[in-house]
């Protein structure tokens, strides 16, 4: 591994150790990194040349869209040449409040290349908690799905205004434009490993929602750690149940998955269908799944002996999952779900 970056060096000794944790534990040793992009040092060094599969989104209705790394990596230059050309500059905050669509992806890791602050924001975010972020955020940018667009009318402060999707509103720019900009990009100043990457707001379940920041290295580099848990290989096709703007989503839908070369698989639907989705589970041969406890409580409501899955690793998270689910799958499909769960957004 001569002259491989010490992020890959750390990644390749995990999934080499996936299946001794003591010589993983005892040999593991985290990268010391000064200058680190994720996005730039990682996601693009694999993504050259790379024709395997990144990002499968499968919607409810049947259409699907399907990128190679090599396509996310130029799409998203091109989103970050995009984002510059209009304002963007390192160490600003961008909001984004986007469903589980392509832009998602493209535009996070347009915001890392950048060096841009990203604040992940739940689409189901009330008014009040929207004026929290702008107040305590310090937003400059926003990037939300046009359907989400009238939700920052109230709000007259200055800030860039990009929607996605649908029909522009008046006194916002259309994403669809970041498809004539340059897909090289360059980057502007060094980004140190230490620089800020990500800003959380948490739940506020008991209080008032606290900032939580996340850096170039504790969530990109820490969250190796998760891939090693999961089990996550390249080539994996990985599915977690989660909901854009909360942790969850960002370590197992973006970091570890592509930490591990491995593909993010979406599955949109409106409503939770435990038949649909055991049949997507098999339709599209999905090998990994992690998904929260309510969702193992109306998996095992169905016949899972009568679905013939690829799935080599399960995972519960959020909360406590009850033993007996736990039992269940184990009898049905002769996997053990591994059960984690804590405080999410302040976890690196």
């Amino acid at each position: 591994m001569a002259g491989t970056h010490p992020f890959t060096q750390a990644r390749n000794f995990l999934q080499a150790h996936r299946n001794d944790y003591t010589a993983a534990y005892t040999g593991f040793e985290w990268p010391k990194l000064d200058r680190f992009n994720w996005a730039l040092d990682h996601f693009d060094t694999m993504a050259e040349g790379n024709d395997s599969l990144a990002l499968w989104i499968v919607d409810e209705d049947g259409s699907e869209n399907r990128l190679s790394y090599a396509q996310m990596a130029r799409r998203s230059s091109q989103v970050a040449n995009f984002l510059r050309g209009l304002g963007v500059r390192r160490g600003d905050h961008v909001l984004l409040l986007l469903p589980n669509e392509v832009a998602l992806w493209e535009t996070m890791l347009a915001c890392i290349k950048l060096g841009a602050v990203i604040v992940p924001t739940t689409t189901l975010v009330s008014a009040d908690d929207l004026a929290d972020r702008f107040e305590r955020g310090n937003i400059r940018h926003v990037v939300a799905s046009h359907a989400a667009a009238p939700r920052f009318a109230a709000f007259t402060q200055g800030f860039t205004r990009i929607s996605v999707g649908g029909s522009t509103p008046a006194g916002w720019l259309d994403f669809a434009d970041s498809a004539t900009a340059s897909s090289v990009f360059e980057p502007q100043g060094r980004t140190l490993a230490s620089d800020p990457l990500l800003l959380y707001f948490t739940s506020g379940t008991t209080s008032k929602p606290k900032l939580v920041m996340h850096s170039h290295q504790s969530y990109p580099v820490g969250h190796l750690s998760t891939m090693y848990w999961i089990g996550l290989q390249a080539g994996d096709l990985h599915w977690n149940i989660s909901s854009p703007g909360w942790a969850k989503h960002a370590w197992s839908c973006f970091f570890a998955p592509w930490n591990a070369g491995a593909t993010v698989f979406i599955y949109n639907y409106a409503r939770f269908d435990g038949p649909k989705v055991l049949d997507t589970l098999v339709r599209c041969q999905v090998t990994s799944l992690c998904a929260p406890p309510t969702v193992w409580r109306l998996l095992i409501q169905q016949d899972l002996t009568a679905h013939k899955v690829a799935l080599r690793e399960l995972v519960g998270a959020g909360e406590p999952l009850n033993p007996e689910v736990i039992e269940q799958v184990r009898r049905a499909w002769g996997l053990t779900i591994r059960d984690g769960f804590g405080q999410s957004e302040t976890t690196a």
